[in-house]
């Protein structure tokens, strides 16, 4: 069985996947600079507001650092890191990720971008600074690749090389004329990577902020690898983002997570017209997937979510978790 946990880290993404090789990949950062103080504080208000069932549950006031739910999953190193594209909302908490777990691989789509400003305080220049570090080959002990759309490599979308599975992850977007035209326009959600993670329980989708160009390149090569897929991972955390959601026509997943965003923000009616079932991490805080059998077991961090939709609340996973749905493959 392999699992994945799509984090509650507010307006950010962070994907962990263990996969049945032991291997470890933790896909985008942020929140990772959340400091204790501010944990315990969440900690404190938890109680209160997890009794409380309505409409908005609250639980992006409730975000997670991921340096420390990694520690308490067991997780002692990541095989890799996978960089979607350099906005600071994946990027939030690098440097003390690598401070505290050791890192084999570093994968990002070579797209370059000015630096951001730190004038607000929301986000460190030392992230950053790491990023550039990595990227520029300087990372001591690390192997770090740009491979694009398309590309076979050991580990990921091939087996290993003494015989054993790899890693069911593979690259559909972007490839290089997406990101010669990010760099162009500045903006480099059009250069997110978009990864199909082919776990023993069905297909998940994960794009990062990938916008109208990449869609279309996704669905002209790999219409088949997306269409019907058991998980998607609302691309831009959900959020309209002046967007065509016509990709949603095709790819039409049987079940769709979205990040933390204001609720004016968020695409809703894009999925519910046409009859797609959405869980938002406002509403279920931490979700972890459990992955065998071809079908995806689905848990969630916030049980009175779980019991305002009628599940049944015994039935936990090791973290505590209580069991929402099964998502079955195809």
């Amino acid at each position: 069985m392999s699992t994945v946990h799509f984090l509650n880290v507010g307006k950010g993404d962070c994907t962990l996947i263990e996969h049945n090789s032991g291997r470890d990949t933790l896909i985008d950062i942020c929140k990772g600079n959340l400091s204790l103080n501010k944990e315990q504080q969440f900690e404190a208000k938890a109680s209160q507001l997890l009794e409380k069932v309505r409409g908005n549950f609250g639980m992006s006031k409730l975000p997670t650092n991921p340096v420390s739910y990694l520690k308490d999953v067991g997780v002692t190193g990541l095989f890799r890191f996978i960089l979607t594209h350099p906005d600071m909302d994946h990027l939030d908490g690098l440097d003390n990720l690598f401070q505290t777990f050791s890192v084999g691989n570093f994968w990002h789509t070579g797209v370059t971008r000015e630096a951001p400003t730190f004038e607000t305080g929301e986000y460190r220049k030392e992230d950053w600074d790491l990023y550039e570090e990595i990227v520029a080959g300087k990372g001591s002990g690390l192997t770090v690749l740009s491979n694009l759309a398309a590309s076979k490599f050991k580990f990921a979308n091939e087996g290993d090389t003494d015989g054993s599975s790899g890693d069911g992850l593979s690259i559909l977007a972007p490839n290089a004329d997406l990101v010669k035209a990010a760099i162009e326009s500045g903006d480099v959600n059009d250069s997110s990577y978009v990864l199909l993670y082919r776990s023993a329980g069905g297909r998940i989708l994960i794009p990062g902020d990938a916008h109208d160009e990449t869609w279309d390149y996704v669905l002209e090569h790999y219409e088949n690898a997306v269409s019907g897929c058991s998980v998607l991972f609302a691309p831009h955390h959900g959020r309209r983002s002046g967007r065509s959601f016509e990709f949603l026509d095709v790819v039409k997943p049987k079940m769709t997570f979205f990040g933390c965003a204001s609720s004016g923000h968020l695409a809703y009616n894009e999925w519910s017209k046409r009859g797609l079932p959405v869980v938002t991490n406002n509403q279920a805080g931490n979700i972890v997937l459990e992955c065998s059998n071809s079908q995806v077991d689905v848990y969630v961090e916030n049980s009175k979510f779980a019991e305002s939709t009628g599940c049944d609340l015994a039935i936990v996973n090791d973290l505590d978790y209580t069991f929402y749905r099964t998502i079955p493959d195809a």
